[in-house]
């Protein structure tokens, strides 16, 4: 079965013997991956949509993982069990994955890992989840198609980081590499323009708009 490269990577980093709750699976295609991959690995693939969790269900059975891969309809984490020591989420906002970790903050503290690839606001859910009892353990940029995606591995403890680190990822500031200096020449140019683009009124943005581009040039620029 077909799975697109940043669900590859995310399946890749995901360790033997865990018990995954994949929140918004879509078809499970993730799921069908990690299985295939590892036969340790155990998984839940859960959906708020009955749509995408029937394909899921179909893909499955395709694919002869019934006894594997369990399926449930639900918002969130509401769909947890005590098993479940991995969350995955994908593919969404970032401050809707921060809505979905608030709604059931309890089932945080019960998990000792989590693997997040937000579509933006990366540095609202990295503060977000180190605040609620989780460091950075690693962290990995994977290009699909002209895309270039984060995805971030929490686990469970406590470590404290500096502006430039919650910004930058502190794992990618010492790893860096080529896909970091592409995902952060797309961040500088955009935040340029904006600069160019906004008001004199909006002070506060554009000042805090000119202490990135710094941040980001002095990176790519070393």
């Amino acid at each position: 079965m077909k799975i697109n490269a940043r669900l590859k990577k995310i399946g890749d980093l995901v360790e033997a013997n865990s018990f995954c709750l994949d929140v918004g699976c879509d078809h499970a295609l993730l799921d069908i991956y990690l299985i295939h991959k590892n036969k340790n690995i155990k998984a839940v693939a859960s959906d708020i949509k009955e749509g995408p969790l029937e394909q899921a269900k179909k893909n499955i059975k395709r694919e002869r993982l019934e006894n594997r891969i369990e399926t449930r309809l639900g918002p969130g984490l509401s769909t947890y069990t005590s098993e479940i020591n991995t969350i995955i989420i994908s593919g969404m906002g970032g401050r809707n994955i921060i809505g979905i970790c608030k709604n059931d903050l309890k089932v945080l503290k019960k998990v000792s890992t989590i693997i997040i690839s937000p579509n933006n606001y990366q540095e609202d859910v990295k503060r977000y989840l180190c605040k609620n009892g989780f460091y950075i353990e690693n962290e990995e940029f994977v290009k699909d198609k002209n895309f270039i995606y984060q995805i971030i591995i929490f686990k469970r403890g406590k470590q404290a980081y500096s502006k430039k680190e919650y910004f930058f990822g502190p794992v990618f500031l010492v790893k860096k590499g080529p896909l970091f200096r592409e995902y952060y020449e797309r961040e500088l140019k955009m935040r340029e323009l904006l600069e160019t683009m906004l008001p004199n009124s909006y002070r506060l943005k554009k000042y805090i708009l000119k202490r990135e581009i710094k941040m980001i040039k002095n990176e790519i620029e070393d």
